[in-house]
């Protein structure tokens, strides 16, 4: 995972590659973030950027009144890649103390994550208005 402090992050080549990724996850968030949104993030170091070959993740650290918690918000790109990256996320979310792992993601999702031992939790709705 890229080290996220401003002299390290700004102007990064691998945000840049990974932007078509990170673009094509941002459609199905239902407008909650846009690609500025993400940059800031990762610039100001509230949201981790996980580049790999064909792929990238956005993660961030949320911390419950009860609990600290991964949030993997964002993939995009080769989905063999990405799940390889599972072992390294657990790893890097224990060592910044986070007891539990979250994902929200299309139904697509369900199926190869389910033989990594993730189970739904819930179902999200939403309603603009």
């Amino acid at each position: 995972m890229e080290k996220n402090s401003s002299s390290n992050f700004l102007g990064t080549k691998e945000f840049e590659r990974c932007k078509p990724h990170i673009e094509a996850a941002l459609k199905y968030t239902g407008g909650t973030h846009d690609i500025i949104d993400i940059y800031e993030g990762l610039y100001k170091g509230t949201m981790q950027l996980w580049p790999a070959e064909k792929s990238c993740l956005v993660t961030e650290i949320i911390n419950y009144p009860k609990m600290k918690c991964l949030n993997i918000f964002l993939g995009g790109g080769d989905l063999t890649e990405i799940l390889s990256m599972h072992d390294d996320v657990i790893l890097w979310a224990k060592d910044q103390g986070c007891t539990a792992l979250n994902m929200t993601g299309r139904f697509g999702w369900k199926k190869p994550l389910s033989k990594h031992g993730w189970k739904p939790m819930h179902s999200s709705y939403v309603k603009e208005i």
